[in-house]
């Protein structure tokens, strides 16, 4: 566990914790003695992921209005995300499962790290403080901020482009890189959108991605959507 515990950067006090974040049902469920798995400490984790995630959208977008707070959580907290945050530390590696879910893959299943997720918040939750949670949640939330400007987070700019444009089916739409600089660390993507041989928007990002969003919300301004 001491690798899972440099992976995640908090060390544990009482490992029963730990134990039980990484313990799924269908584990504790063949155990023939008396194990305990995640739900628990899940349901604790999500209420504290809450919290977090709405505390720092509170104080760091004041000039956003409620209702896109609450779509940016909605965005940070639901499966999806937390499934790619549970990748990134390799969070399927270390789980319990019972022999079921290990042959159907459940190492891999997003419900069940989104789930785990949560469950090893609510561990480093009760374990340390409130503190060590935020610092643990807040290196992904604020990566992935970082990397997507906020309403990119929850709104799909090409895919609103792209319905509109297939009522029509003789129109093509592509993305075209333009422009590429900037050093490994801090990227700088241009990119047009262009309908059939026109150019109909243009966006910078820090990834190809972000730019092809941003191209495609300027050609839904300049059609009027």
């Amino acid at each position: 566990m001491k690798e899972f515990e440099k992976a995640i950067g908090y060390t544990f006090k009482d490992q029963t914790y730990l134990e039980i974040a990484l313990s799924h049902s269908s584990y504790a469920n063949e155990m023939k003695r008396a194990t305990a798995c995640n739900e628990r400490q899940e349901f604790l984790g999500d209420a504290v992921l809450s919290i977090i995630v709405s505390d720092y959208l509170f104080r760091h977008y004041k000039h956003l209005p409620e209702g896109e707070l609450t779509k940016i959580r909605a965005s940070l907290v639901c499966e999806k995300t937390l499934f790619e945050f549970a990748q990134e530390i390799s969070l399927g590696d270390y789980l319990h499962l019972g022999k079921g879910e290990e042959m159907t893959g459940g190492r891999k299943r997003p419900s069940i790290l989104a789930d785990a997720f949560e469950a090893l918040i609510a561990a480093i939750y009760l374990d340390g403080t409130l503190e060590a949670a935020r610092t643990f949640v807040l290196g992904f939330v604020e990566r992935r901020l970082g990397e997507e400007s906020p309403e990119l987070l929850y709104k799909d700019y090409k895919t609103i482009l792209q319905e509109i444009i297939q009522q029509n089916r003789e129109e093509a739409l592509s993305y075209c890189l333009v422009d590429e600089s900037g050093p490994d660390h801090d990227k700088r993507f241009v990119v047009e959108v262009h309908l059939n041989s026109n150019v109909i928007g243009k966006g910078v990002g820090r990834s190809k991605k972000q730019a092809e969003q941003m191209a495609a919300k300027e050609a839904l301004e300049l059609m009027g959507e």
